[in-house]
């Protein structure tokens, strides 16, 4: 037979309560009520849940039943926990995506920032580059996008939120030979070997605008990788040059590991935005980390506005 949860429920507020008259005030219904819901019950069933009221002394069924009404009361109540935290936009699943170097040098530790502030909050990273992850968003595979647009090539379906100007350097470890000369001319670049930019990245496309603008056919490659970790461990162990977003070498400005050299790059006019979907319904958790990334922008600009 099956039984009504508010019945199993209404018994362990009996059994909890220690009463009839006192478990009716706890939940804001009458004695007689109970009492005619407990003899419907013992209809049912053919047998009695209580021995006596007055001391209260449940059947072994009552408190059986009892125990699975405490059982529906603690899963009502964390429901109403949850419901309430996602509505704050402190529980869910936010799906973001960016160009892997920048993602895993600086957003990966803002990302464990807002966790360790919102733990039950998930966050699923994937990587990607403008075209890839603007065709994400649109789709409704991406809930959050980062990464460097063209402000002429916005996508009208989308919503942008600058975060800021974004340009890349020419980078090496620390102690480079190049980092002495006041000024890097062409020649100084040809006389190292380079670590090439993940193919499709605005990376390599930078580099590719800097060899034709130097007149340069070609520069001697001797690694490729599109790992940030693997890029920067062999970047600091050798004489190696590259390319790198110029957020990522100032992120990392307090290792003294890596710098950038003393050399503009004609790269195109990019401002780093986050991307939204204006046809997906958002939720309060999507909206709540939005907001804190664009917190940390700002944050992160000043701190380069001060250091330049």
């Amino acid at each position: 037979m099956q039984v009504d949860p508010r019945h199993l429920m209404q018994l362990a507020a009996i059994i909890e309560s220690g009463g009839f008259t006192e478990a009716a005030a706890r939940l804001g219904t009458s004695q007689p009520a109970l009492s005619r819901m407990v003899a419907t019950l013992e209809s049912r069933l053919g047998e009695p849940l209580f021995f006596h009221r007055r001391p209260l002394e449940p059947t072994p069924v009552c408190l059986t039943l009892a125990e699975q009404g405490r059982a529906v009361l603690e899963a009502t109540r964390k429901a109403s926990t949850s419901l309430d935290e996602f509505r704050r936009g402190e529980q869910g699943v936010v799906r973001l995506a960016g160009p892997p170097f920048f993602m895993d040098a600086v957003v990966a530790g803002m990302v464990a920032d807002f966790l360790s502030e919102h733990p039950r909050v998930r966050v699923d990273q994937t990587h990607g580059y403008p075209s890839d992850l603007v065709a994400k968003v649109r789709a409704g595979q991406v809930d959050v996008a980062l990464c460097p647009i063209d402000p002429l090539e916005q996508d009208p379906d989308l919503q942008f939120t600058p975060l800021f100007e974004a340009h890349n350097v020419l980078a090496c470890r620390a102690d480079h030979p190049l980092c002495g000369k006041a000024k890097v001319v062409v020649d100084d670049l040809l006389e190292y070997p380079w670590i090439a930019p993940p193919p499709n990245s605005p990376l390599n496309l930078d580099l590719k605008n800097l060899l034709v603008s130097m007149g340069v056919d070609r520069i001697r490659i001797s690694y490729s990788c599109g790992s940030f970790g693997s890029v920067l461990n062999h970047l600091k162990r050798s004489d190696c040059l590259t390319v790198l977003p110029h957020g990522v070498v100032f992120s990392l400005r307090h290792t003294d590991e890596i710098t950038a050299l003393r050399m503009v790059l004609n790269s195109p006019n990019r401002i780093f935005s986050s991307l939204q979907s204006k046809q997906m319904a958002s939720t309060p958790t999507i909206k709540k980390f939005a907001d804190y990334l664009e917190t940390r922008f700002i944050e992160l600009k000043e701190l380069i506005r001060q250091h330049d």
